[in-house]
């Protein structure tokens, strides 16, 4: 199976501060690979270096091949990013900025049927959107949001904390959605959330990260199984949250199959 993100000993410093100590990780190939871990351990710029958003400071970073950010224009058209804050326009419609963004990414698909494909996921009515995303609600943003980012079907869709802060029903649907495309249409997903019910329910293999280093790593099964616990919030009390003078242990579950 093709590996479609390969991260090699990646550290990334914004000043004096480490933000990403030496990460190592791969994501094969139609799977949904979750990033896992607090506020501050590092989600958030591990998912933008692999988007090619921030050069890394040592390290290297393989996607689909080609090494980011150097030469990720090569591959931009095959990657969406959905960052954690809305990106959409406010004073455009819903329909209007899905038409946007399938005009800028679509390569070479027809736009109407880019949009419809969007205004499927979306899971909306008609009406709602046409009406201005400044009256949308928070978990309406973040359904088109989300459908614009995977209706262009990119081989790769990274996603910053797709159900953060919205209602019991919006989450579900959103999980429900991304489980749906990596199963049917075979795009990779790389997501990050501090969710430890969602990432069980939606992703193939996790990765748990303390402080910018990942300290566990597999399937939700065998995280579970090295650190003994019953769930993965459990796991992740006894692998990530220890007392600050005594370091986590580097675990990759894939030495143990």
């Amino acid at each position: 199976m093709e590996i479609v993100v390969r991260v090699e000993g990646l550290r990334k410093s914004f000043g004096k501060v480490e933000v990403l100590r030496g990460v190592d990780l791969e994501v094969r190939e139609g799977e949904v690979f979750g990033i896992v871990g607090p506020n501050g351990a590092g989600k958030t710029t591990l998912l933008r270096v692999v988007a090619g958003l921030v050069r890394p400071s040592a390290g290297r970073v393989f996607v689909l091949g080609r090494r980011v950010p150097d030469e990720v224009e090569a591959i931009r058209g095959s990657i969406s990013y959905l960052p954690e804050e809305s990106n959409l326009y406010g004073r455009l419609t819903g329909y209007e900025n899905l038409e946007f963004f399938a005009r800028i990414y679509s390569r070479g698909r027809e736009v109407g049927e880019v949009v419809k494909l969007g205004a499927t996921l979306s899971g909306l009515s008609d009406e709602e959107l046409s009406r201005r995303v400044e009256t949308y609600s928070k978990g309406m943003v973040r359904r088109v949001a989300l459908a614009a980012t995977l209706m262009v079907r990119p081989r790769l869709a990274i996603l910053d904390e797709p159900t953060a802060g919205l209602d019991v029903v919006s989450a579900r649907y959103i999980r429900e959605v991304i489980r749906r495309f990596a199963r049917e249409l075979g795009t990779t997903i790389l997501m990050s959330s501090h969710n430890m019910f969602e990432v069980g329910k939606v992703c193939d293999r996790v990765a748990l990260i303390n402080s910018g280093v990942i300290v566990a790593q597999g399937t939700v099964e065998e995280v579970l199984s090295l650190s003994g616990a019953e769930d993965l919030e459990e796991a992740f009390a006894k692998l990530v949250l220890r007392s600050p003078r005594q370091p986590c242990r580097q675990v990759d579950s894939s030495k143990h199959r």
